[in-house]
């Protein structure tokens, strides 16, 4: 009788996942036109509980896209503009001295800084030196902040979604690769097509404003990654990412000539971890219970770009990473049998 339970709430949590999923598009769709890969990697990201690189040229609707998505879910927004001159402590608040009513005595106050929201815009991020990325790190890998030798859980849901603009290089700081592991994607935002590009027009520029409304809450998000994490994956399929993740490190002997010739390092286990997670979340939003073959190559690409560094040689053949990784698919096919 107890299975039979678990079996019938386990199905109506799935029917209610599939409902938040199409009612988060519906309502981010009022606002954001296009951008459907974007948008499915962000809340794969989300049922997953990861944080989102978002990479795209000014203009690509990135800080739009994510406030949009905050007021659909219902979460707490912080936005933080990365400047050269950013200090941690304007990320995670500090302590100040006050006066305690009644007694007078000086106490020390603690301020939160914008990093105790679910869902935080880390806009600009490559804009601000090491030291103030660093103060990301604890946040994202723990879920939690360190002031003054105090810790401090953050919100949970807690989400950095980060935005970078490629092109712009004077001024800006490289992200380090330990900090870069801790993204689930590198999501990139390109130009829409002229007809996206005409419904924008007519989005943006009458006297109709749209408002998304909340269909979620943290509590119920915090459900669905328990959810995802349920999806079962098959061996062979498992197999095949970790296969794939191998071969991307140099180092490894089934990786391919072109590896060795282009690429310094490869992708770490949490590449894997990673892809394992995206495909059961895609799974679960495409309606199935079982993660395939097409989901693990779907988000290969977005989920390792970042986390392959590559060699001179590839520069000067101005190869990218995303070259690399559509060449591995194509050495690495998925299995008929």
């Amino acid at each position: 009788m107890t299975s039979e339970i678990d079996l019938t709430t386990l199905k109506a949590r799935v029917e209610r996942f599939q409902q938040v999923k199409e009612a988060i598009v519906r309502e981010v769709r009022k606002v954001i036109v296009g951008q459907e890969e974007v948008l499915e990697q962000l809340m794969i990201a989300l049922f997953v509980g990861g944080h989102c690189l978002i990479t795209g040229l000014p203009g690509t609707a990135k800080t739009l896209l994510v406030r949009t998505m905050a007021q659909t879910l219902g979460l707490a927004f912080k936005r933080i503009q990365f400047t050269p001159d950013l200090m941690p402590s304007d990320i995670t608040g500090t302590d100040i001295l006050e006066e305690e009513p009644g007694t007078n005595r000086r106490i020390w106050t603690f301020v939160p800084g914008p990093i105790f929201g679910n869902i935080v815009l880390a806009d600009e991020i490559n804009r601000t030196p090491p030291k103030t990325q660093s103060a990301l790190l604890e946040a994202m890998q723990e879920l939690s902040c360190t002031v003054r030798g105090n810790h401090y859980n953050l919100p949970a849901p807690f989400f950095v979604l980060a935005t970078q603009n490629p092109i712009e290089l004077e001024g800006t700081y490289p992200l380090p690769e330990a900090q870069l592991d801790r993204f689930i994607f590198n999501t990139l935002l390109d130009y829409l097509g002229p007809e996206d590009e005409l419904r924008v027009i007519g989005l943006t520029t009458t006297t109709a404003k749209a408002t998304p409304q909340p269909v979620t809450s943290a509590e119920e998000i915090l459900e669905f990654q328990q959810l995802v994490r349920m999806v079962p994956i098959s061996e062979d399929i498992a197999r095949y990412a970790v296969a794939l993740v191998r071969a991307t490190r140099v180092t490894d002997p089934s990786s391919p000539d072109f590896v060795k010739k282009y690429v310094n390092f490869g992708a770490s286990v949490r590449g894997i971890q990673n892809i394992v997670l995206a495909s059961k979340a895609r799974a679960l939003m495409h309606g199935r219970h079982h993660v395939t073959y097409q989901d693990v190559t779907t988000l290969m690409r977005a989920v390792l770009r970042h986390r392959i560094l590559l060699n001179f040689q590839a520069e000067s053949d101005r190869l990218t990473p995303d070259d690399i990784l559509t060449r591995l698919l194509e050495a690495r096919p998925v299995p008929t049998s």
